[in-house]
């Protein structure tokens, strides 16, 4: 006889912990989900964007006058109207500082420009008409009349003397001389080195690509004086921040953000972008809607692109084979403007998670952040921290090639121990967990790394070359800033829970149900999920930086707290006893030592119907409550790759994938599975095959899925994945975070898989990304040195 209460058997089924589908996969699935493009408003006209066809060029004169009486148009704006209407500039967030102390410099920029266009793609007016197709058609007739000037595209050209200057407030185009560490240390360390390794990385550009293209709809409401948009976002209170903070100069009140459900993102819809201060701008002074969707010719152009640095690397260790110290130079590109969180990605975020699980007693990471003629580049997947990590793991297979020491020996000599912690690194961050020796070992049993070399027999003997490679990482996860738990039980029986984080895609409804399920007992299908909203927000820090459940989880359980707070209180005049006498159990509340009780949803139910309470009882059980910052997390992982390679055409396959992690308390594995195979694909795009190409004129080559590879179905393999978690101590749930973790280990893994593929055959060096053309020439270099 089973003598479990339903609430327990909800617990078991949908609790912290369980492998539970996503909640709105159904929904998306039958096509019912709503994304930007699905909003339509009564009245509502379109927008199109004229951009700029130079890189660089100087703006002598826009002609729109044709374009104004063409039919349907109801007007034309340029960069003149915006500032007329004193719009602001969008705006980089951080402050950083030169390696002389001096503050990093903030060019403006400015929706329209009105003196120079700095890339291809670049808006520089738009129409608004009737339809879309007039107001396409009128942004055809626009006349731009711009000289154009000398573009630099590479970043160390760009920093030069002598480079085409981009923003006349600088005295060139290095806005960030950045440098961290002991560079002295270091020094030392080098000196005293038995052997030294030296690489030269390509942390190649990409296109960043999601499903759903940019789209807005803005409205404006003259009695109330308030402007809504509609626009796919990481967050609806930080975007409702900028835009009224930096772009209007108004109120926070007196702008509303909505996000509808939203088709991707990896950190490209987190900042304002020109059009949504243009669309914001005609909807008040045409006093109707204004709707613009990104066609994707044009998204490969005007979307944040992703990655960009070419560095150089050295790893000094001694005659065992312990490492001294590191070392990065190089540069990052910035693409034209600072982008909301840049140079973080380009900067800090490299030196934060260049040591990852190893004893490496000094580093120094100088980095020249530049602009250039091209794209801005932003936020991606990672945003710095993969990068750390394929530095060092590059590193590390290069020296174990070099020194003759076994690759696996080696990183074990250099594990920082499980007993060391919390263990401060060289990169200022303190370590609160983590055992990486076992989760190395876990690994390379889980890729059956001792059947390797009959799988390499096998492949010569097909003719293939085949190599197998190890990524193993730590991430140092965002800091959580200040987030809302919210949570309201509804007139229908339900329950909201109201957070300022966004799902873009990673299934936040599911594992944040699980949790309040976990602490409340609410049965998971009463629960759901209110974030797009900014009327309904009192904080949120948005999604990004791998912190979701630690912010949210962590606001979520801080929440659970007061509604049981408010709960004993109520229950103690229901039940006529001492509130000292409450407890709260599995759902119920009931009297210390008695079966008498009332469940939580009863509670509210009776709440809602009217109850009578004395003075003090609370009258609700919703909260509104805001989760103060957390540190950071420590996730961290194994991957294993294997490819084939074909030396005849300089295809590469990932034929084999394992992956061991470590993301602490792990509130929905499948979820977090999901997550990996995506950001794993990701890596493997980027290693073989995706990257931003622009000629000599800062013309992008590759600007549409003709010429730029995406991967797909056919190129992942099968994948092996564990969970080996060591609880976090940082947040009150034990999470790590793991949105991002796929693209910092499946980079360094594949990429170290096809070096050892190569490294037979006599190449020593490969890059990424490793396309059939470059695997092929450098097979055919190796060749011919050989003969």
């Amino acid at each position: 006889m089973n003598d479990q209460t339903p609430s327990d058997l909800a617990l078991m089924k949908f609790g912290v912990g369980q492998p539970v589908p996503r909640k709105e996969d159904p929904m998306l699935v039958r096509g019912e989900g709503r994304y930007t493009d699905d909003v339509s408003l009564a009245g509502q006209a379109y927008a199109a964007f004229l951009r700029s066809p130079y890189a660089h060029g100087r703006i002598k004169g826009i002609e729109a006058e044709a374009a104004r009486g063409m039919p349907g148009v109801l007007a034309v704006y340029t960069g003149a109207d915006l500032e007329a209407a004193g719009l602001g500039s969008m705006q980089a967030v951080f402050e950083f500082k030169n390696r002389d102390g001096t503050p990093m410099a903030k060019p403006p920029h400015p929706a329209l420009p009105t003196d120079r266009v700095r890339y291809v793609g670049q808006p520089v007016a738009f129409v608004v008409a009737e339809t879309l197709p007039q107001a396409r058609d009128a942004a055809e007739a626009v006349a731009l009349d711009i000289e154009e000037l000398p573009a630099v595209i590479d970043p160390e050209e760009a920093a030069a003397p002598g480079a085409p200057i981009l923003h006349d407030e600088l005295p060139s185009n290095v806005v960030l001389d950045y440098q961290f560490g002991d560079a002295a240390k270091v020094d030392a360390a080098f000196a005293a080195a038995a052997h030294v390794t030296r690489l030269k990385l390509s942390n190649n550009r990409v296109v960043v690509s999601p499903l759903e293209p940019r789209a807005a709809v803005a409205e404006y409401d003259p009695q109330g004086e308030r402007h809504t948009i509609h626009l796919g976002s990481q967050g609806a209170f930080g975007m409702r921040g900028a835009i009224a903070s930096h772009i209007l100069g108004v109120a926070k009140e007196k702008v509303r953000v909505l996000t509808p459900n939203v088709g991707g993102s990896f950190g490209m819809k987190a900042p304002v972008y020109p059009e949504y201060v243009g669309l914001l701008h005609a909807a008040k002074t045409l006093g109707r809607p204004v709707k613009w969707t990104d066609q994707r010719s044009e998204s490969f152009v005007s979307d944040h692109h992703g990655r960009g640095h070419a560095l150089e690397a050295a790893l000094a260790l001694d005659k065992d084979g312990n490492f001294l110290g590191v070392r990065v130079t190089g540069y990052g590109d910035l693409g034209a403007y600072l982008s909301q969180v840049m140079p973080l990605p380009s900067s800090v975020n490299v030196a934060k998670n260049l040591p990852g699980v190893y004893r490496t007693p000094a580093i120094d990471v100088s980095i020249r952040c530049v602009f250039t003629n091209t794209t801005p580049i932003g936020a991606y997947r990672g945003a710095g921290r993969p990068e750390g990590n394929y530095i060092m793991e590059r590193l590390i297979e290069a020296a174990a090639a070099e020194t003759g020491i076994d690759r696996i020996e080696l990183r074990r000599r250099n594990h920082i121990p499980a007993a060391a912690m919390p263990y401060k690194a060289a990169s200022d961050n303190t370590y609160d967990s983590g055992e990486f020796t076992p989760l190395l070992e876990r690994a390379i049993a889980a890729a059956d790394w001792a059947g390797f070399a009959a799988r390499k027999a096998e492949s010569r003997a097909r003719g293939r070359l085949r190599g197998i490679g190890i990524g193993q990482y730590l991430e140092v996860t965002a800091p959580p800033m200040n987030e809302m738990g919210g949570i309201r039980f509804e007139a229908d029986g339900t329950v909201t829970i109201i957070t300022g984080t966004l799902d873009y895609g990673q299934g936040h409804a599911t594992p944040f149900a699980q949790v309040l399920s976990d602490r409340l007992g609410i049965p998971f299908e009463r629960i759901r999920l209110l974030q797009g909203d900014s009327d309904e927000l009192i904080a949120g820090g948005g999604t990004g930086g791998s912190k979701s459940i630690m912010a949210s989880g962590a606001a979520i359980a801080q929440a659970s707290r007061e509604v049981v707070d408010k709960g004993r209180a109520v229950a103690a005049h229901m039940l006529e006893a001492g509130v000292a006498d409450i407890e709260f159990a599995g759902g119920r509340f009931l009297i210390a030592g008695t079966d008498r009780g009332i469940g939580l949803m009863e509670m509210a139910e009776r709440l809602r119907g009217g109850e009578k309470l004395p003075e003090g009882v609370p009258k609700t059980l919703d909260v509104r409550t805001v989760f103060e910052s957390a540190p950071s997390a420590y996730p961290n992982g194994c991957h294993v790759a294997e490819v084939e390679v074909d030396p005849e055409t300089g295809e590469v396959a990932v034929v084999r994938y394992a992956m061991v992690n470590d993301f602490g308390t792990v509130i929905n594995p499948l979820l977090v599975e999901g997550q990996l195979h995506g950001g794993v694909v990701q890596g493997i795009g980027q290693a073989l095959m995706e990257r931003t190409v622009y000629d000599s004129a800062g013309q992008l080559v590759t600007g549409s899925y003709m010429d730029y590879q995406l991967p797909r179905a056919a190129d992942a393999p099968f994948f092996s994945f564990e969970s080996r978690p060591v609880p976090a101590t940082t947040n009150p749930l034990g999470a790590k975070g793991c949105g991002e973790a796929g693209c910092a280990g499946s980079l360094p893994a594949v990429m170290n898989a096809l070096a050892d593929a190569l490294r037979e055959v006599g190449v020593k060096h490969i890059d990424m990304p490793a396309t059939p053309q470059a695997v092929w020439a450098a097979l055919r270099a190796a060749e011919s040195a050989r003969a």
